[in-house]
């Protein structure tokens, strides 16, 4: 498994018990919807490896709490601590709406309400504290806020996401 080919699902932080049991930070809003997976890849070096689950269970809000069958004591815990946790991209649930998930959006084309086509998303810079469209448009970087009171549609068939930019913005870009 490659993991361009799966979605980061969170990170292993702390060791829980001498029996080898760990606790993972999950990334997602919805926690509930991965207690009961049966495995998970565990990055190991530039490997996914697989783990197998034998029990787990929500520990707090977004901390699963994780037996692998694979770890039986401290020592083995230790060699994962710290890893990153990765699931295959077909077991994301599916978005309708104006809902999406970054990684499908890329090469999806921006549609302004006033200015109209302004770019193909290139990437999604997350690492703001607010996520931005990577928009490229006749040589230029456009860096879209990504809300829900601009994006007004994604249209998954045509690749497209109608969005209504703040005045100003896309000419700030367009302008210079």
């Amino acid at each position: 498994m490659l993991k361009k080919d799966c979605f980061y699902l969170g990170k292993i932080v702390s060791k829980y018990s001498f029996k080898g049991e760990v606790l993972i930070k999950l990334d997602t809003d919805e926690p509930e919807e991965y207690e009961n997976l049966e495995s998970v890849f565990i990055s190991l070096g530039n490997n996914l490896v697989p783990f197998f689950i034998k029990k787990s269970s929500l520990h707090k809000s977004t901390l699963l709490r994780v037996r692998f069958e694979e770890l039986i004591n401290e020592s083995d815990a230790d060699r994962v601590m710290g890893s990153e946790i990765y699931l295959p991209l077909t077991l994301l649930p599916k978005l309708t709406g104006t809902k999406f998930y970054f990684h499908e959006i890329i090469g999806f084309t921006l549609l302004d309400s006033v200015h109209g086509d302004i770019g193909i998303v290139e990437s999604v810079n997350d690492t703001t504290s607010q996520a931005l469209f990577e928009v490229k448009k006749d040589g230029k970087e456009l860096l879209i806020p990504i809300n829900d009171q601009i994006i007004t549609k994604v249209d998954r068939e045509l690749k497209t996401i109608h969005v209504t930019t703040p005045e100003g913005l896309v000419d700030l870009y367009m302008n210079n």
